[in-house]
């Protein structure tokens, strides 16, 4: 991919040039902040911004270069992320690079299986809070080592770390009734993708994620993302999420 600017999205290009001018103007640190693109105002948009990203990323087109000095600096005033991802540790699970989103963008809780704990929930409460985040994603992936532990035998389990142990028993429960699947890769998207219905229903039973998406400030949906293909799937309907 070239490096010219003009190689990078529209928008990211245009921010770029707005912040230099802004630069060479000697503009103030709240002059250059109040340059941010405007904010996504709704869930939908919020949504179709992710699906848009990742369309970048799995395509080759992605590329985000909004990371210099001047990029950073309009990022001094506040932060305004549209959207909140809960997603797994993994290392081959970059978040901003699979969305393809600048600096700023996303609010993400990382944690080895997506899983729904007192630190990470208290997170997203202060994204919902705080920030005005707009959409709470829960996003699994392909071949998650968290979900494949919690199919493991009771005995295999108990040699784990005590703490290990804690984690992977808040995925259990997802995949204690998985249904007898044949193919190995099948049956362990099919895990994943029963830990992320799993995980937000978790979610959507906490008071203050529940009181914001019932007056519609936020939604909360799951994803899934192919490490091998690079593309996200989104589960958004109520039937996709649906235990």
């Amino acid at each position: 991919m070239s490096d010219r600017p003009d190689s990078l999205p529209l928008d990211a290009a245009d921010m770029r040039r707005r912040l230099l001018d802004a630069i060479r103007r000697g503009a103030s640190m709240e002059d250059i902040a109040n340059l941010q693109p405007t904010r996504i105002q709704n869930a939908e948009a919020a949504i179709q911004a992710l699906k848009d990203g990742n369309a970048r990323f799995f395509s080759g087109q992605g590329g985000r270069a909004d990371v210099g000095a001047n990029e950073r600096r309009a990022q001094i005033m506040e932060q305004t992320p549209f959207a909140a991802v809960l997603a797994c540790s993994d290392s081959r699970v970059p978040v901003e690079l699979v969305f393809d989103v600048g600096l700023g963008n996303l609010f993400v809780v990382r944690v080895a299986g997506n899983v729904v704990g007192e630190s990470g929930l208290g997170t997203l409460e202060y994204a919902t809070e705080h920030l005005d985040v707009h959409l709470i994603v829960v996003m699994g992936h392909e071949g998650c080592g968290a979900v494949a532990a919690a199919l493991m035998p009771e005995d295999a389990l108990a040699r784990e770390p005590e703490n290990l142990q804690r984690l992977i028993r808040r995925i259990q429960p997802s995949v204690v009734e998985l249904p007898r699947i044949r193919d190995k890769k099948a049956r362990m998207r099919e895990a994943v993708l029963s830990n992320v219905r799993h995980q937000v229903h978790l979610l959507r039973q906490q008071p203050v994620i529940r009181a914001a998406e019932e007056r519609g400030q936020i939604r909360v949906i799951g994803a899934f993302y192919e490490i091998g293909s690079g593309a996200v799937d989104f589960l958004t309907e109520e039937e996709d999420l649906r235990l």
